[in-house]
């Protein structure tokens, strides 16, 4: 089998190239150039998208006797993850760039281009498990918990499924760590990247000041009462503590969190911790792993963040352009913009993007 092999430059694409190799596949390796200006060391660069990290990814390549080639993909990125990421916080949503990336780039963008080139699949690093019965794939959370990347994953269908494989997904972090070591990769010790990957300084808060501009607001609690002022609604999200900055204290002494964003009169909305809590959530563009499922309601597990604790639930469809979760114990923190994923198990049926949460 023809495979194309992403090697972001860390240890983790690096091994998943290496066993397809030794799987006896045809294996080509290629990067992935995202940024317009990549950092030329790591040095303050926190992301995966550095000229340091193509330059590992060449040197893994060549360790493994494989063709390497790097595709820039950055216009592409800008316009389907950064800018979009910006457009999110405008509105006063709190978007998740990875999966946006996967969606667009990684199993969109670069699928398309390798199937029109002759490729049969495109492997990753991703930590996940993939099981073939007969012509249909099903996705499984990983072997490491503490590395699982279902959630991120979860806006896959089936027919990317069907083109996408992830070694990795039956290996412990430390067993992947020491294989590479064994096979003479120099990635092998390599900090994993981590943050937003087009932040190199991980100062989102800054980023968004850059883009959107300051525009000064105020902090109000829930009764309308004004507590203090802020300079861009978008430098908040809900459930947010830190950094509100409030002149008043509260009456009962307790810390406040971010109830509500509004974009359009530029107002953060903060109360208590209680006030966060949600039962139903409701979500827009759902994504099935498999068939689209329509006009049901079943039992489920969710999630809302990359490493969140899955929460029972129900979930109803509508005509498959909506969905409903109502929650089996209530959640905070949930934020419009979000993705929430459904699980059956360890299996991954779909997710969707959360529009509102109640």
């Amino acid at each position: 089998m023809k495979v194309l092999a992403a090697m972001s430059g860390g240890v983790d694409s690096a091994v998943a190239a290496a066993r397809m190799v030794d799987a006896g596949h045809q294996v080509t390796g290629v990067h992935l150039a995202l940024s317009k200006n990549p950092q030329s060391f790591r040095t303050g660069a926190r992301g995966c998208c550095s000229i340091e990290d193509s330059g590992d990814a060449r040197r893994a390549a060549d360790v493994l006797g494989i063709p390497y080639y790097v595709w820039d993909l950055s216009d592409r990125f800008t316009e389907d993850v950064v800018d979009d990421f910006v457009a999110e916080y405008a509105a006063g949503r709190t978007p998740n760039p990875c999966l946006k990336c996967n969606e667009k780039i990684k199993f969109a963008a670069v699928l398309e281009r390798a199937l029109a080139l002759g490729f049969d699949a495109v492997c990753t690093g991703h930590y996940a498990r993939l099981t073939t019965t007969g012509e249909r794939v099903e996705m499984y959370r990983a072997k490491d918990p503490d590395k699982d990347q279902s959630y991120v994953l979860g806006v896959l269908s089936q027919e990317q499924l069907r083109h996408s494989l992830f070694p990795l997904g039956d290996s412990l972090k430390s067993e992947v760590r020491a294989e590479a070591a064994r096979r003479g990769l120099l990635v092998a010790d390599k900090p994993d990247s981590h943050d937003i990957c087009f932040i190199a300084d991980g100062d989102t808060k800054g980023f968004l000041d850059r883009h959107l501009g300051a525009r000064t607001g105020e902090v109000r609690d829930t009764d309308g009462t004004v507590l203090g002022r802020h300079e861009g609604s978008h430098g908040f999200t809900i459930g947010q503590r830190k950094g509100l900055k409030l002149g008043v204290p509260a009456a009962d002494g307790k810390p406040r969190y971010v109830l509500d964003i509004s974009p359009v009169t530029n107002t953060v909305t903060v109360g208590p911790r209680e006030a966060l809590q949600v039962s139903r959530i409701d979500g827009i563009r759902p994504t099935w792993t498999g068939e689209s499922l329509q006009l049901q309601q079943w039992p489920a597990m969710v999630q809302f963040r990359a490493h969140g604790r899955p929460l029972p639930a129900r979930v109803s469809t509508d005509t498959g352009q909506d969905i409903r979760v109502d929650l089996g114990e209530q959640a905070t923190g949930v934020a419009p913009g979000q993705a929430v994923v459904i699980y059956d198990g360890d299996r991954v049926i779909g997710s969707a993007t959360i529009s509102s949460a109640a």
